[in-house]
């Protein structure tokens, strides 16, 4: 069946590859001009001689650069001239030097570390122009300097509320765990942290994310044409790197807070080979969250992460890293959620993830190297029910063992051709709910049978420039998946589904196989030196999905591998873009289009309930998606006054395609998903004063997220009962939100070992009460009655936060 639906898909779709194809064939006849010249540049840290990885360079006057790869080496064909080089590196001095290029030339630049912090320094680590000359599409990058100007809730930096400010990129909700990218569902996306992934990847409700905010690196994000050596999600790809702790002396930095704190400590154990660094952050919020809303008066809150990274350099051709992160959480909820016949006072939540990651990268030449990395990633949800009366606790628990092995080999061949071709394997370990009644009768035990799945792959990718206005990156992946036993499989009725039969599978044997090919393709056609226009074209199978009835998955949701009677996820992506940079690249417009077809989406039937449901496909139906959109987008880096702005129009739709009557969503016609949000405008701007004050602003506003409304109303003794047919047939009112920051360097001493900043934070200026979701009541005789009439139940309204959030954040460096 998944041949099949391959070959379908595909066919379906050749003809519009074909004419990629033809179209970047008639670039390919330029050639390069004769006067041209290859300059190499190798930067190296001058205490310690050691190669400076992502190092910018700036070239004038071409206005053109790039930076250095993990061998220190940026490479550039320019034409015959007298250029002069700017090297940027962050913590060090820059350094100018001109060079007369007459011939193919490499030059040796050695930086020395900045001692003193004159002025802070914005590092993009990427190519000037890259937004012109790669053809990767849709990819987003933010460096930590970015993150760090751009307002957050909570006084610190941010990648998820950061994400959410971007093109494509919105969240569930005022509270929700994760990020829907270009209407995709929370678990469609990929979250990487130094390669490991991130199942639950937020803290305090969805309010920011787990990550340690201190030793980010950088924040790639891949929405078109992902790159190969990444699978496993159908619509995007975050990838967050933890930096390397290169450093020759102790530095200790971190932050102070209302709502958290954090600590971060960079050290050399063994100088020049062994350095370490540890970041965590901790956060009790307890007496906080009444402040907000009444509604929080009975809620409990804390949490705490942390960061470990291990740098090794054994030789002057190998790095062996090893990143170790822990995150946990608790908090307590009024009751929220009644499961069975529990009798719980409140829901408390506790849930932890254990992530590991060993990786050794062996540089063969300036041009060629090899990464294998190990990676252990252990999610680990727990729902606490305290009993009424009772001081026993009814737990549920579930849990996620992750393990990766990869291999990559990666050679740039010249400055037109490189490529990297790679392996992988990957195990599952899903131990779906166990439910222990404590000392308590009022429930039996249940637990359900684990999950074992292996996924193995293997994939390449070529980058090619033929001519300097054509740029090609083509990619191919090839996924093999197989579900082994002990396994349980349901043999259900297709038309009434009623079990009809179990079949059983010992250990280790195999229940189910899928495979498929996974073309990536990737072109930029350049115009002129400031316009460019990509196209891109991506297809993705996703073998592991989250399965939620809520608006946003809580630890009691379902993860779950495809089996005999679930699918893998399947999507073919289209993309279109037009680019152009104005006033000497400081200003970047993007205008992209782009058109995703899915099969095999996971939703729920009509009144499911596979809380503790042995066979999980009885109340779940897949059908077919699509999601289509325009985004606009202006951005200026540099300058006093600097800042974004981004406007999406786009739609994300669904379709049920069930024969029988009870298990159609909307008759199986075409229904918004719950991530359909037509209209999205989100626009960031800093004024950086001068060298001690820097203020920034963030509004982000769009179209209400979709809801369900009852279509009528019948009588059950003597209650009331709602009627719903239709899914996603309103919508709740136009959500909008104001942030303000403001960042204070007091310190105007030089040669200060400690400095020091003060971030002052708003968040949600204006008071603006966001609709979180509606709810039915029923009402009392006479209560309401200008409002709802004759209406047997109420609607009601609720919003979480309804007043401003301040947060005021001491943030410290010493060294």
């Amino acid at each position: 069946m998944d041949k099949l639906n391959h070959k379908t898909v595909y066919g379906k779709h050749t003809h519009i590859i074909m004419f990629l194809a033809f179209i970047m064939t008639v670039f390919f006849s330029g050639t390069l001009s004769a006067q041209e010249f290859l300059l190499g540049v190798e930067v190296y840290e001058k205490s310690t001689n050691q190669p400076l990885e992502s190092a910018e360079i700036t070239i004038q006057p071409c206005a053109c650069g790039g930076i250095t790869n993990n061998n220190g080496l940026f490479t550039i064909r320019l034409k015959a001239n007298t250029y002069e080089l700017t090297v940027n590196y962050i913590g060090f001095k820059s350094r100018r030097t001109v060079v007369d290029l007459n011939s193919n030339n490499t030059i040796k630049l050695y930086l020395e570390e900045e001692e003193e912090q004159l002025s802070e320094v914005i590092v993009r680590a990427k190519r000037i122009n890259d937004n012109l000359e790669l053809p990767q599409m849709g990819a987003l990058q933010l460096q930590t300097q970015e993150l760090k100007k751009m307002p957050s809730g909570l006084g610190e930096a941010d990648v998820l509320r950061s994400m959410t400010l971007l093109a494509g990129v919105n969240n569930a909700g005022e509270i929700s765990n994760g990020l829907s990218v270009r209407g995709g569902a929370l678990d469609q996306n990929l979250l990487l942290y130094d390669n490991a992934p991130v199942f639950n990847p937020t803290h305090l409700f969805g309010l920011f994310s787990v990550f340690t905010p201190d030793v980010i690196s950088s924040v790639d994000l891949y929405r078109a044409n992902i790159p190969a050596r990444y699978g496993g999600r159908i619509t995007s790809v975050l990838d967050i790197k933890v930096k390397n702790p290169y450093v020759d002396k102790f530095k200790l930095s971190g932050g102070i807070g209302i709502v958290s704190s954090r600590l971060n400590i960079e050290t050399p154990l063994i100088k020049d080979k062994l350095m370490i660094a540890i970041g965590g952050r901790a956060g009790l919020t307890d007496f906080l969250l009444p402040l907000f809303s009444e509604r929080l008066k009975n809620t409990k809150a804390n949490f705490y992460d942390s960061t470990l990274k291990l740098l090794y350099l054994p030789t002057n051709n190998d790095q062996i890293t090893f990143t170790g992160f822990y995150s946990k959480d608790y908090y307590q909820l009024d009751l929220i959620t009644k499961i069975q016949n529990i009798n719980a006072k409140n829901n408390q939540y506790d849930f932890r993830t254990l992530n590991g990651t060993l990786n050794w990268r062996h540089s063969f030449n300036e041009k060629s190297n090899l990464r294998t990395y190990l990676v252990m990633s252990n999610y680990a949800p727990k729902t606490i029910f305290p009993e009424v009366d009772n001081p026993n606790n009814i737990e549920f628990s579930s849990q996620i063992v992750y393990q990766s092995l990869a291999s990559e080999f990666s050679k740039e061949i010249n400055q037109d051709a490189s490529y990297y071709l790679g392996i992988q394997a990957n195990k599952y370990e899903i131990s779906p709910g166990e439910l222990s009644p404590g000392n308590g009768n009022s429930v039996d035990p249940v637990i359900l049978a684990k999950e074992n799945s292996y996924e193995f792959a293997t994939y390449a990718n070529m980058n090619y420039n033929p001519t300097d206005a054509v740029a090609i990156s083509a990619g191919l992946r090839f996924s093999h998946y197989v579900l082994v036993g002990p396994y349980k499989q349901a043999v259900l009725d297709d038309n009434t589904g009623l079990l009809l039969a179990v079949n059983e599978f010992e250990k280790g044997a195999g229940v189910k196989t899928y495979n498929g090919l996974e073309p990536r393709l990737g072109a930029n056609i350049k115009l002129n030196q400031s316009t460019s226009i990509k196209a891109s074209y991506a297809r993705s199978k996703q073998y592991l999905q989250n399965v939620y009835n809520s608006t946003t998955p809580l630890p009691t949701s379902r993860w779950k591998t495809s089996d005999p009677n679930i699918l893998p996820q399947l999507s073919d992506t289209y993309g279109l873009g037009i680019y152009k940079n104005i006033s000497n690249n400081e200003i970047e417009l993007g205008l992209e289009g782009y058109y995703r077809s899915s099969e095999n989406n996971l939703t729920f039937k009509p009144g499911a309930d596979f809380f503790l449901e042995e066979f999980l496909e009885r109340d779940i139906i897949q059908g077919e998606g699509k999601a289509y959109g325009v985004e606009f987008s202006i951005k200026k880096s540099t300058g006093k006054v600097n800042g974004w702005f981004n406007y999406t129009w786009s739609k994300s739709l669904l379709k049920s395609n069930n024969e029988k009557l009870g298990d159609r969503i909307n008759n199986n016609n075409w229904f918004v998903s719950d991530f359909d949000r037509p209209h999205v405008i989100n626009s960031t701007v800093n004024f950086e004063g001068d060298r001690y004050n820097t203020w920034s602003f963030n509004f982000t506003g769009q179209t209400g997220r979709p809801y369900t409304v009852a279509n009528s109303v019948f009588k059950l003794e003597n209650l009331d009962v709602p009627i719903f047919i239709e899914r996603n047939n309103a919508r709740l009112r136009p959500y909008h939100r104001l942030d303000f920051s403001w960042n204070v360097k007091y310190s105007k001493k030089l040669n200060k070992r400690w400095v020091g900043d003060w971030t002052f934070t708003i968040y949600n200026v204006y008071s603006r009460r966001n609709p979180f979701n509606n709810y039915y009541a029923q009402r009392q005789d006479g209560v309401d009655t200008d409002v709802f009439l004759g209406s047997p139940l109420g609607s009601y309204e609720l919003s979480i936060l309804n007043s401003p959030l301040f947060s005021l954040t001491y943030n410290f460096v010493f060294q």
